[in-house]
């Protein structure tokens, strides 16, 4: 480690020749290293570093603020693939961490020597900070003074709209993305400095800053701030986001056609929203006006994470059981279609939910003949069980087959007739009987179900027959 990095110092004297025995060291350390600016790259990180720790005649806020953000970019580099700071050699990293926690210990070596001014400015109780967690009561609070800064450095190179119309212009960025990339790695360093329960209450600080980032043209400045939201997520509790919900859901809903170099991300920050959400939706269940618009406009969620909600059907489908069931009409229909969503998303797999579905899917067709809209659930009802049998057959058929001599069913026709790909052969006996579908054998047994299920769909469900036949 060079000397002068550790700087265990009691009063705000010491504090001021701390930062410049660490400027100087941060300074010579940088200039040391090799530094090949990518072909691409439109500014010089090393030269941008090195200002940082110029001497100065700067007031020690500015200063402390200045060998701060140095400091988090050289320690975000151990992390980053980005080219223009992968340069920074992983001991200069190392020793930015601990110069930063040297720079706290200088600036709060006297409780009277605060820089800041009075602590708990920003509605955050920093008392079990002071001994233990020095540098952690410094980023707390930088933060109001480096965000903004931060964020104006990304807003000045993103792409606009020209003053005529829609059109993108370039001509709108008023600095080179190069300093737009850098912010957006310190915004990371500084955000993932802080967690609970000090993390919630600076939201209003952090996620304005976080949406610039996210909402930036480039994939590296969009990558850090999905990174910070990521984090959020993890170490904010849902109520703290306040009235951040709905813009932070539009932000992520943009970005489900991200680059391919953030998709990961993309994907990774939905679940995180998304596992949030049922966490309020599971708490409050029987909540109708906040299950409706959930239920209304969670599909480009939905599509976001594809697959990734295999994961999640154990929380999915108790809440879907309880609202197909609900005495209003349309949480009814809006559970029904966003179960079809899901189901063709992750075409279900291999699920023990199956036999649960198909069951509480014939209770509410029962139900459904006392409800006002029950041709749109029988329609939807119709769908969903088509779907269904082509994504999984056997088990469907399978559970079926217990509702094949129930007289309140008999009605219903057969809404699943000779598939593409399959075969029909009949035996001389319904034992041997059977369907040749995709090389699955099914017996004949399981055949008689499925032809006592047509008439009600043609004759009191046309749309679901239009559906299927437009399909074939």
């Amino acid at each position: 480690m060079p000397a002068g990095l550790v700087l265990i110092v009691p009063s705000r004297k010491s504090a001021v020749a701390g930062d410049s025995r660490l400027s100087e060291s941060l300074r010579k350390l940088i200039s040391e290293s090799t530094h090949t600016p990518p072909e691409s790259s439109d500014i010089s990180v090393k030269s941008l570093l090195i200002s940082l720790v110029e001497p100065s005649r700067n007031d020690l806020r500015s200063r402390v603020r200045d060998i701060s953000l140095c400091c988090a970019c050289l320690s975000s580099s151990s992390s980053s693939s980005s080219a223009l700071i992968t340069w920074i050699p992983k001991q200069l990293a190392l020793t930015a961490e601990s110069a930063f926690r040297d720079l706290a210990e200088a600036v709060y070596g006297d409780p009277e020597g605060n820089v800041w001014g009075k602590s708990g400015d920003f509605g955050v109780d920093l008392s079990c900070c002071i001994v233990e967690y020095k540098e952690k009561r410094l980023v707390v609070e930088l933060l109001p003074v480096v965000l903004p800064l931060i964020k104006d450095t990304i807003k000045d190179s993103c792409v606009g709209g020209s003053d005529d119309g829609d059109e993108i212009s370039a001509s709108s960025a008023r600095a080179p993305v190069g300093h737009a990339i850098i912010a957006a790695h310190q915004l990371l360093w500084f955000v993932t400095q802080v967690d609970r329960p000090h993390l919630g209450k600076l939201c209003d600080l952090v996620i304005p800053c976080a949406l610039t980032a996210l909402d930036h043209w480039s994939p590296q400045v969009k990558g850090q701030g999905m990174l910070s939201f990521i984090h959020l997520g993890l170490n904010v509790n849902p109520a703290q986001l306040g009235g951040y919900v709905d813009v932070i859901l539009d932000a992520c809903c943009s970005n489900i056609i991200s680059n391919d170099e953030i998709w990961h991300l993309a994907v990774e920050m939905y679940e995180k929203l998304l596992n949030e959400m049922l966490g309020h939706l599971e708490r409050q269940p029987r909540d109708k006006e906040r299950r409706i618009v959930w239920l209304k406009f969670i599909d480009p969620l939905f599509s976001g994470i594809g697959l990734v909600l295999l994961s999640n059907f154990r929380r999915l489908f108790p809440l879907f059981f309880l609202w197909i069931h609900a005495d209003d009409d349309e949480t009814v229909v809006l559970a029904l279609a966003r179960i079809h969503t899901m189901v063709k998303l992750t075409w279900i797999r291999s699920s023990p939910f199956i036999p649960r579905l198909v069951d509480e899917l014939v209770t509410i067709y029962k139900e459904s003949a006392m409800r006002k809209g029950r041709e749109e659930i029988r329609t939807r009802l119709s769908q969903l069980w088509i779907l269904l049998y082509e994504c999984k057959p056997l088990q469907f058929v399978d559970a079926w087959g217990k509702y094949k001599d129930d007289p309140d069913l008999e009605a219903l026709g057969q809404f699943i007739s000779q598939r593409d790909g399959a075969k029909i052969k009949f035996g001389k006996t319904r034992k041997n009987w059977a369907i040749v579908t995709r090389k699955k054998m099914v017996t004949s047994s399981r055949l008689d179900i499925l032809h006592g299920i047509k008439k009600q769909v043609d004759a009191c469900v046309p749309e679901a027959v239009e559906v299927e036949n437009s399909r074939k």
